[in-house]
């Protein structure tokens, strides 16, 4: 009798344990996106979501994501356009190289924003540096709004430094909004 159950209870051990997430998986899709800036009902901007996350936005009402690192960065999720794709959701990845951020790569970003206007949209890269500089320069040169309250949501996030400082500094000069990044 003895030598039968034991059989059964590792059985129904192994049951039990195959049907509880772990510890990691649940913690993944209870964890809030990576420097999560909400910046209005219908846009945020994060850092990488996990690929949980990922499956997860078209049930938070998202409906685009615009993504702004290459693909091929080492935390990227590898298919994150057919994750997204999957759920009906639109995606596009405009990979702006963190070193070198261009008025080209504005310029596209801001007429993919304007396409989406209407939608929920997470901008993201892997930091929320490039998505936090980018959309903060929408906010003022496309939307017109106050660039000092624009740009807390970027200060939440990071002090753009070097290329990037440059960078939005330049924008502004060209568009003639006196504002200085910090």
């Amino acid at each position: 009798m003895r030598f039968r159950m034991i059989p059964i209870v590792l059985l129904v051990a192994a049951l039990c344990l195959a049907s509880v997430p772990s510890v990691a998986q649940e913690q993944a899709a209870k964890a809030p996106l990576p420097n999560l800036v909400v910046v209005s009902p219908k846009l945020a901007t994060a850092g990488q979501p996990t690929r949980e996350y990922l499956e997860q936005l078209g049930a938070q009402g998202y409906e685009a994501v615009v993504y702004l690192a290459p693909p091929s960065v080492p935390d990227a999720v590898p298919d994150e356009g057919a994750v997204v794709g999957r759920q009906g959701l639109a995606y596009i990845n405009i990979p702006i190289r963190f070193g070198n951020p261009t008025e080209q790569d504005f310029e596209l970003f801001a007429a993919t924003l304007d396409a989406l206007k209407r939608k929920k949209v997470l901008v993201h890269c892997q930091v929320n540096m490039r998505a936090s500089s980018m959309v903060f320069l929408y906010r003022v040169l496309a939307l017109k709004e106050d660039p000092e309250r624009a740009y807390q949501d970027v200060a939440k996030v990071w002090s753009p430094n070097g290329e990037w400082k440059q960078f939005i500094a330049s924008m502004l000069r060209k568009n003639k909004v006196a504002f200085e990044p910090y």
